[in-house]
């Protein structure tokens, strides 16, 4: 027993270890097969859809041409956009998506730097024109009207919006029913009384590759007669999943995604107050929207929540994008997450593999189950594009890294709401110390963690016991 135990800690430097070596072999054969997969999308697509498609990996002095023409000031209509290490930083745009340190980057932009601080050092005395030099690297800033923010989204310009979905997308009547239906507005599943005759509204956002199925396939069927008969339970489809729109030109930022589920449910159901119930990236968008309608919130839970306090010092975004998706090969969910975040084209070609194909898949699950499993999962897994998967992540996850801490507060100091948090033990993507963290900022919360759950389980397979909890902080909410 005294050897166990004293070999315990050898044991576990060893496999940390490995999994660093390891880790760092794999990720390296990554980075170069994403090059390589960078140039054969660019060359099928140009086949395949008669046109360059622009992707994250472009060179920055190639991004910055591109735009350079069309640097524009409005008075009152100006957006402000730095030029940091020629890079082009964007509002709501985050930068993990053109900036992912590899081994590969890392090599060349170590060289680059080293080449402009050499060549800085020579040429001081004669840049009186550059803002500021620090640590060997020039930094500028202009100002941008918002046509220009348009115009990178191709909305404008003589060029045409997108909403055929890409080849390499699924144009199933399933995938592509936003685009029959002509319009412009979430897909949005609503059960309880009609009319008037609803005492309260309750707003469901799913999380990351997921759809309202989340929901409507394991809570719906279990909430009590009372319920269903007082209360408007609404599930949407976030843009870019499920059934709701797949636009080609969307950025899919926190904005966007905010005003569409305001234009979806909010005002188009007269939604005065509500409860919301939020799982994993939706629980960003539900702090978003509860500070934006301070007044409107009566209760506010949140599942499994993504939280990172960023420590003093810290790049927010890339510090988000590191502990989320940390590129290590062990666990499998943090390798599945470090391959989702960081290489875009791998990530595209999963989505080809699998969501192109999503019925296949379907199909055969159903006849290696013979038919005894329920698809609800692998539908909200599959039903998106890898557009609006990308961005999403970056957009939402790393994006709001900047912005959390001040929603946390609004909701402390705004809001009186009850907050809830619920949280299995054994979440290996989304860590328990996340939900301690927002307790932390929010004293009031409660913060509920659930034995053997992890960050889908702690949904379903306990929906009925899920259904009562919710239901008694509903009740209580209401008092």
């Amino acid at each position: 027993m005294g050897i166990m135990v004293a070999t315990r800690p050898v044991l576990t430097l060893t496999g940390r270890v490995i999994n660093n070596v390891v880790s760092f072999i794999v990720f390296c054969f990554l980075d170069l097969f994403d090059v390589i997969l960078c140039i054969v999308y660019k060359v099928v697509d140009f086949l395949i859809e008669a046109e360059w498609k622009p992707c994250y990996c472009s060179s920055a002095k190639e991004a910055i041409m591109r735009i350079a023409t069309f640097l524009l000031s409005e008075p009152g209509e100006s957006k402000v956009v730095c030029l940091r290490s020629n890079k082009l930083q964007l509002d709501d745009v985050s930068e993990t998506l053109y900036s992912r340190p590899s081994l590969v980057s890392e090599v060349s932009k170590s060289t680059l730097k080293e080449l402009k601080r050499l060549k800085v050092e020579g040429t001081t005395s004669r840049s009186s024109h550059s803002e500021r030099i620090k640590n060997g690297t020039l930094r500028s800033t202009f100002t941008i009207n918002s046509t220009i923010i348009e115009m990178l989204q191709g909305k404008i310009g003589g060029q045409q919006s997108h909403p055929i979905p890409r080849w390499s997308d699924c144009h199933c009547s399933t995938c592509t029913s936003w685009i029959s239906s002509c319009k412009e507005t979430l897909y949005v599943r609503v059960e309880g009384p009609k009319g008037n005759k609803a005492r309260e509204d309750v707003l469901f956002i799913h999380g990351f590759i997921s759809s309202s199925a989340f929901w409507t396939e394991t809570l719906f069927p279990n909430f009590s007669g009372a319920t269903n008969s007082s209360y408007r339970l609404m599930a949407v489809d976030l843009l870019g999943f499920g059934r709701s729109p797949k636009p080609t030109d969307s950025l899919y930022t926190l904005r966007e995604h905010i005003e569409m589920i305001e234009r979806s449910v909010l005002n188009p159901y007269k939604v005065k107050s509500f409860h919301m119930v939020a799982h994993s990236l939706g629980c960003i968008l539900a702090l978003a929207i509860a500070v934006k309608h301070p007044g409107a919130v009566k209760s506010l839970t949140l599942i499994a929540p993504p939280y990172f306090p960023v420590p003093k010092g810290e790049q927010a975004n890339q510090y988000v994008l590191r502990k989320v998706a940390p590129r290590r090969v062990w666990p499998l969910i943090a390798f599945g997450a470090s391959i989702a975040c960081w290489y875009e084209h791998i990530s595209r070609t999963i989505c080809l593999l699998i969501c192109k194909n999503h019925r296949f898949w379907e199909w055969l699950a159903k006849i290696v189950t013979r038919n005894r499993m329920r698809t609800f999962m692998l539908d909200g897994f599959c039903c998106h594009t890898h557009n609006a998967a990308w961005h999403t992540l970056h957009n939402i996850i790393c994006g709001s890294a900047g912005k959390i801490d001040e929603y946390l507060d609004a909701v402390r100091d705004q809001l009186t709401c009850q907050v809830t948090i619920f949280h299995g033990k054994d979440d290996e993507l989304v860590s328990l110390h996340c939900s301690y963290d927002i307790r932390k900022r929010i004293p009031r919360a409660d913060v509920m963690v659930i034995d053997k759950k992890d960050h889908i389980t702690i949904v379903v397979g306990r929906q009925k016991t899920f259904a009562r909890e919710l239901e008694q902080i509903w009740k209580y909410s209401s008092r």
